[in-house]
C-alpha cells in the first residue's frame, strides 16, 4: 500500500514507524541469541569441567566430601577442609562488608554531604576495585596479619573456650583472609546498592516524608525494601567474588588442608588449592582439582538460587 503526492511517494514499510518496528524485532532476536549464547557457554564450561573431573568422581565418589586428606603421593584426596575454608572466609567477608557496604551506599545516595564531597568519595570507592589482588595480598601480609594476630591473641586468651577461637593465631589464617576479602568486595556492594537506591523514583521518598515518616524511617522502611532486589544482587555478586578470589586469599589464608574449625588457624580455599597445585599436577591429581572446581561451581549455583529465593520472599512481603 502506498500513497503518492506529487513527486514524493511513501510506503508503510519504509516509514519511520516501520523501520522502528523492524529494529525492535531485530533487537529482540539479538538479545535472545545473546542470552542463549551465555547459557550455552555456561553449560559448556560445566560439561568440560565434569569430563575432566570424571576419573576422580569414579574413584572417590562421595568420599571426596567427607575427608580432608589431600595427598598427591598416595593419590588420596578430599575437599571438606577447603570447602569449609571457602564458605567460612566468604561468610566472614559478608558479615563485615554488608553493613559497611549498604551503609556507605545509603550515605552516598542521600544528601548527607555536599555533591562535591560525595563525588570524591564515590571515586575513592571505585578506586578500591581497581587495586590488583596481589597488592591487597602484600598489604595483608605486612599490615593486616600483624594487626589480626594481636586481636586474635586477645580473642584466644578471653574466648578460647569457644570453638571458633580455640587456637592461638600463628599469622596467616582464616580471619585475616576474611577481612581482606571484605575489603575487596566492598566496592561491588557499595556501587550496586547505591545505583539501586539512586534509581528509585523521587515520589517514593517524598510520599513517605509527606505521610510523617522521619528521614531514617523512610530509608529503612521504604527505600531499602524498595531497592532490596538490587542490593541482594550486589551482595550475591560480591559473594561470588569472595568465593572465587585466588591471589589475595592464597597469600594470606595459610594454605593448610587440615580441617580446623577455628578462624584463627591457617586454612585453605578451593580457588587457592587449584591455583597452588594445578601447574604441577598430573594424572589423578588434575582430575581431583577439576572435581574441586566443579564443587565450587555447584556452591555458587546454590548461593544464587538461595539469593533468588530471598529476593522473591522480600518482594512478596512488601507488595
Amino acid at each position: 500500500m502506498s500513497r503518492s503526492d506529487g513527486n514524493d511517494s511513501y510506503s508503510i514499510g519504509n516509514s519511520p514507524r516501520g523501520v522502528e518496528k523492524k529494529l525492535d524485532i531485530s533487537f529482540r532476536w539479538l538479545t535472545l541469541a545473546l542470552a542463549i549464547t551465555i547459557g550455552l557457554i555456561l553449560i559448556s564450561i560445566a560439561i568440560i569441567i565434569t569430563i575432566g573431573a570424571w576419573p576422580a568422581i569414579k574413584e572417590f565418589n562421595f568420599t571426596f566430601f567427607n575427608n580432608s586428606n589431600w595427598n598427591p603421593v598416595e593419590n588420596k584426596y578430599g575437599v571438606i577442609a577447603v570447602v569449609y575454608g571457602t564458605l567460612v572466609s566468604s561468610l566472614i567477608a559478608l558479615i563485615i562488608a554488608i553493613p559497611l557496604g549498604v551503609g556507605a551506599a545509603v550515605f552516598l545516595s542521600e544528601d548527607f554531604l555536599p555533591e562535591e564531597i560525595r563525588t570524591i568519595l564515590v571515586f575513592l570507592v571505585e578506586l578500591l576495585a581497581a587495586i590488583p589482588s596481589v597488592v591487597y595480598g602484600l598489604w595483608g601480609i605486612f599490615v593486616l596479619i600483624p594487626l589480626t594476630k594481636s586481636f586474635g591473641t586477645w580473642l584466644n586468651a578471653n574466648f578460647g573456650w569457644f570453638p571458633l577461637f580455640s587456637t592461638p593465631p600463628t599469622g596467616p589464617g582464616m580471619l585475616p583472609a576474611g577481612i581482606i576479602l571484605a575489603i575487596m568486595i566492598l566496592p561491588i556492594i557499595i556501587a550496586i546498592s547505591r545505583d539501586s537506591l539512586a534509581s528509585l523514583p523521587p515520589d517514593l521518598r517524598q510520599a513517605s516524608l509527606g505521610l510523617g515518616a522521619t528521614r531514617w524511617e523512610t530509608i529503612f522502611r521504604v527505600l531499602i525494601p524498595a531497592a532490596i532486589s538490587g542490593i541482594v544482587g550486589g551482595i550475591m555478586l560480591a559473594l561470588g567474588r569472595a568465593m572465587g578470589e585466588t591471589m589475595a586469599a592464597t597469600m594470606i589464608i595459610g594454605n593448610s588442608n587440615n580441617l580446623n574449625i577455628s578462624i584463627l588457624a591457617p586454612a585453605n580455599t578451593i580457588a587457592s588449592l587449584i591455583a597452588n597445585q594445578f601447574a604441577e599436577a598430573s594424572g589423578l591429581q588434575v582430575s581431583a582439582l577439576m572435581y574441586a572446581g566443579l564443587v565450587l561451581m555447584i556452591l555458587t549455583l546454590i548461593v544464587n538460587i538461595g539469593a533468588e529465593y530471598i529476593v522473591n520472599q522480600v518482594k512478596a512481603r512488601y507488595e
